[in-house]
């Protein structure tokens, strides 16, 4: 039988394929991501008989198709983020069977609505799995009225998803409330007349006309409306699929993507990419955000030339070797954050997640993946990759053209590691020599740069980088460490007009980008943090015995005579304060970048 449009059929039809296995989803599928409001709008159309669009099913028929393609049986019990993965089923034994190439979204929600059930997050709940925040809802019909003329849902016929509880509210007195799936139950028209009968709706119009129109649709009219593609080819379903879904929602660009490199995958990569965004998820405080996005990126530079996110990209061959590679892509990920997270960054401080992909190809490519977070070992490295990542940060140098930027660093760590004359490091310095004649990539600062950076307030991305710059003595690795200010906030958030002189020192005290700045901003021990609170600064060094110098104003590599001690650190010369210590972590930034 040649590929074309074949005689439709029914909705129940469907379902009964769908039930029986067979029809089936291939790999290429994305996740059901219709909500429920979508599914009742679906019902609503088809009992107005208005039509829902053609279908595209894939007649497979061959056991090497079987056998090394994957696929994955419909969703009956739809759950908000705890049950969104489609169920796995074996095909190598199987019969011929139908997959779905286009309608799989539709297909899915007709199947909850008949014969499973949808469950959401309600409102001001926490994510727990059960019935008290995510109780679960079947389908009901209101047989009583139509909804009016003119409702906010736009509908005709009032479909509804509903709890027990809720059905158990609105099913009294005259209000008819009748579960969808009970409609299977009439595949012959007399059984529903009896029913209606008993049910005493015989003299109810609206109530017998609803219902026997929900039996007409679903039993006897042929709206699915199929084209059958029997070529045996996975390429060749692929292209159809991508020519029919790119073009559309749902399914985006780098979903369609992301089914391909599934499509490829031998084992099951739909479960593999998400294991990895959820490990890292796991990783610092707050945990690092990553996406499949991110994922399949890394995949590109680790192993292409080309690192576009293109169709051509993830063909079969580049696939294979994503795949053979994957225990080691994945260790590479997620001990690349750890070192992030060690490093002291979060989710929060890392805006800019596409700077991780050097360093996981730096420490992929350097086979450091199993000891790179060992406190004993690449300590160079890991301060080289702290100032790199940083100064890139503070920089931008991801903000725009991350592709090209990828690629370049890419090529100055591949000839860092080629080179035999050294032990390699992560080649910073190479990577300032490639972009400085790049006027929007390149990583030096001039004086206008860093003034500014010592007014970046504390809840700001940008204030981790800096700070960790300032303080590059630390070793993050085996502390916590906080951003803390030196003169307690409280001192200035409570301040009164009447405490001061002078408007001007009123406004100065009280002005943020003073005391919320990087100049009353010091990265400091979690521990002494707690311990330290609100105590006033010149209490706090005498009673602790601080190190000024490595504390307060950290060493910037001059004499220590150079230095001024004699800095008073009583709140009534904060002015004074401000000024010398601009000076000092100006000075201190300045080394940093050279």
């Amino acid at each position: 039988m040649s590929s074309g449009f074949v005689t439709p059929i029914t909705i129940k039809d469907a379902i009964d394929n769908i039930v029986s296995r067979n029809y089936l989803l291939p790999a290429i599928q994305r996740k059901f991501v219709w909500s429920s409001y979508q599914i009742e709008v679906l019902f609503d159309s088809i009992m107005r008989s208005y039509p829902i669009n053609s279908f595209m099913f894939w007649e497979v028929k061959e056991n090497k198709v079987k056998n090394e393609f994957k696929f994955y049986q419909f969703l009956t019990e739809y759950r908000q983020f705890f049950k969104e993965d489609n169920p796995d089923i074996d095909t190598k034994s199987n019969p011929d069977f139908k997959a779905v190439i286009d309608g799989q979204q539709r297909l899915t929600s007709l199947y909850i609505g008949l014969k499973g059930s949808y469950a959401y997050k309600l409102p001001r709940k926490w994510w727990y799995d059960n019935e008290e925040n995510i109780p679960t809802r079947h389908l009901y019909l209101n047989l009583s009225n139509p909804l009016p003329d003119e409702n906010e849902r736009q509908m005709t016929y009032d479909f509804q998803f509903l709890t027990k509880q809720e059905f158990e509210r609105k099913n009294v007195s005259d209000d008819i409330w009748f579960k969808v799936n009970d409609i299977l139950k009439f595949e012959k028209t007399n059984d529903l007349d009896n029913f209606i009968e008993e049910s005493g709706w015989l003299s109810k119009t609206f109530t017998k006309e609803t219902i026997r129109q929900l039996r007409k649709v679903i039993f006897e009219d042929k709206l699915i409306n199929y084209y059958l593609e029997t070529t045996q080819e996975i390429d060749t379903v692929l292209d159809i699929f991508i020519r029919t879904n790119s073009g559309g929602e749902p399914l985006s660009f780098s979903d369609l993507l992301m089914s391909i490199t599934t499509a490829h995958w031998k084992s099951d990569a739909r479960k593999e990419i998400p294991d990895v965004v959820n490990k890292v998820f796991e990783i610092g405080n707050p945990g690092f955000l990553i996406s499949k996005d991110f994922v399949l990126k890394t995949c590109l530079v680790l192993f292409n030339d080309n690192i576009k996110f293109q169709v051509k990209n993830f063909d079969q061959s580049n696939v294979i070797v994503f795949e053979e590679n994957w225990d080691r892509i994945k260790k590479s990920i997620i001990e690349a954050f750890s070192l992030l997270s060690n490093l002291g960054f979060n989710n929060h401080s890392l805006r800019a997640k596409n700077a991780a992909i050097p360093i996981i190809y730096y420490i992929y490519h350097r086979g450091i993946e199993n000891d790179i977070n060992s406190p004993i070992k690449h300590k160079e490295d890991k301060l080289l990759i702290r100032k790199w990542l940083c100064l890139s940060l503070l920089k931008g140098v991801f903000g725009s053209q991350s592709d090209t930027v990828l690629t370049s660093i890419k090529k100055v760590i591949k000839a860092e590691l080629a080179d035999t004359s050294k032990q390699p490091t992560f080649p910073l310095d190479r990577i300032k020599d490639e972009f400085k004649a790049n006027p929007a990539k390149n990583l030096s600062f001039d004086d206008d740069f860093i003034e500014g950076l010592l007014t970046t307030q504390k809840d700001a991305s940008d204030c981790f980088p800096i700070l960790s710059l300032i303080y590059s003595h630390l070793n993050f690795g085996n502390q916590d460490y906080h951003k803390d200010h030196l003169h307690p906030a409280s001192y200035f958030y409570n301040s009164k007009r009447t405490s001061y002189q002078t408007d001007e020192d009123f406004q100065f005290y009280t002005d943020p980008t003073n005391w919320n700045s990087i100049l009353n901003l010091q990265l400091l021990n979690g521990t002494l943090n707690q311990s330290k609170l609100d105590t006033p600064l010149k209490d706090w060094v005498v009673n602790n015995n601080i190190d000024k110098i490595n504390q307060l104003i950290p060493e910037i590599g001059k004499d220590e005579n150079d230095i001024d001690f004699d800095i008073s650190l009583d709140i009534a010369d904060f002015k004074t304060f401000l000024t010398e210590r601009k000076k000092l972590l100006v000075g201190q930034l300045k080394k940093m970048v050279v």
